[in-house]
Parts: structure tokens; C-alpha cells; sequence
């Protein structure tokens, strides 16, 4: 490698911090989007400038995008954490407003019962986005090598709004319920066995046929 940087680096808090990480950025609001405590932030983020990463900045840090143990980490980050996983887990660490729609909102109301075929191939992930927050979005996505509006493979597939309501449901933000049906509604042919789900799951008054048949 040429480097030498401590192994010790390469721990969830570190990476966590590096994902959130904003170019100008202060201890403060990396603890909030991490979800770490003040001090295990700061002492993770102390250990960063000793690795010359982090600069200290008045009332923040500054990171050092040319430091070689920075690209390390982050080649490290790429290469074995970029699968679909990674791309939904990543949201909450950006600090940005978003939500999961149409076909990902399916699949967080039917807690994961119902996702319609999608391949490693061909993966869209459906995900309202505020205005405000999309250049601050597309700077981690180009930080990290995640893919938008791709027509192959793991990508984001976006809508920007001025506003938009959401609900959080376990660790995700979700579109309202209701929001969720009228999509399911518009594309029953997809979508009939979930809106079965949902009149079950949160007594729905739903008009539908849908009863799955048993071929023996």
C-alpha cells in the first residue's frame, strides 16, 4: 500500500462517519446522522485528524479528500459494501429528506410480504427526494459510485419534489399509506395479492376480487 493507517480505522463508527461525511462539516451534525452519541463521535473524529483526514476547521472539521488513507478507506467502503443493501441502508446516514415509493412502499407496508421481481441486473430503487437536499444526494451518490436514473443494474430512481409527506416506519420513511394504495390501485395487475395484504393488515376497505387459487 505504500501507507500505513491504523487497522483500527476500518470499524463501523469510522465507516458510518465517512459515508456521512460532508466535505465542510461539524461534530454535531455527523453525531445527529449517525445516531452516535456526541462523544464517541468526537473521539472517532479526533482519531481522523490524527490520520491527517480530518483538518480542524473553527467550530468544525474539513475533510481532506487527497489523504491517501481516505482513499483507501473508501475504496475499501466501494468495494465490498456497494450492493443493494448498501443503497438502502445508506440513506439515513445522508441527512437528507426522502421517502420510499411506488413499488419500495409496497414492500415496507407489507413488512417485506410482498416485493414484485426485481433483479441484481435490473434493481430500481423507487425514492421521493426534497429539492432542497438533491445536490447535497447527488454528492454522496457520486462520492460513493451510487448509481440514479441507470437503465441497468442496483440504481436510485428519483422524484424531486418541493415537499412531500412521510412516515417513518421502523428505520425507513415511507409515503403515506394512502399514497401507497392509489399506486397499487393504478397497477393491480402487479399489485392485487399486496392490496390483499393491506385490507388485512390495517382493515382496508378495499374493494378486491383477489383470492389466490391453489393448483393441485
Amino acid at each position: 500500500m505504500g501507507v500505513k493507517m491504523k487497522i483500527e480505522l476500518l470499524n463501523p463508527y469510522v465507516i458510518k462517519i465517512l459515508i456521512s461525511l460532508r466535505k465542510e462539516d461539524s461534530i454535531s451534525s455527523i453525531s445527529k446522522r449517525i445516531n452516535l452519541s456526541y462523544g464517541w463521535t468526537n473521539k472517532w473524529v479526533n482519531e481522523l485528524i490524527k490520520e491527517g483526514i480530518l483538518k480542524e476547521k473553527w467550530r468544525g472539521v474539513v475533510l481532506q479528500e487527497d489523504n491517501r488513507s481516505y482513499q483507501i478507506i473508501l475504496k475499501f467502503i466501494k468495494d465490498n459494501l456497494n450492493d443493494i443493501n448498501f443503497y438502502y441502508l445508506v440513506l439515513n446516514l445522508f441527512g437528507i429528506k426522502y421517502c420510499f415509493t411506488k413499488t419500495d412502499a409496497v414492500y415496507v407496508w407489507t413488512v417485506g410480504r410482498y416485493n414484485i421481481a426485481r433483479y441484481k441486473e435490473f434493481y430500481p430503487i423507487f425514492i421521493k427526494i426534497k429539492k432542497l437536499d438533491y445536490p447535497i444526494f447527488l454528492e454522496y451518490c457520486k462520492k460513493l459510485g451510487l448509481k440514479i436514473n441507470s437503465n441497468k443494474g442496483v440504481f436510485y430512481n428519483t422524484e424531486i419534489l418541493d415537499s412531500f409527506e412521510c412516515i417513518k416506519k421502523k428505520k425507513s420513511f415511507v409515503e403515506p399509506l394512502n399514497e401507497t394504495i392509489d399506486f397499487m390501485q393504478a397497477n393491480r395487475y402487479n399489485f392485487e395479492p399486496a392490496l390483499e395484504m393491506i385490507k388485512e393488515m390495517y382493515n382496508q376497505k378495499l374493494n378486491i376480487k383477489y383470492k389466490e387459487v391453489n393448483y393441485l
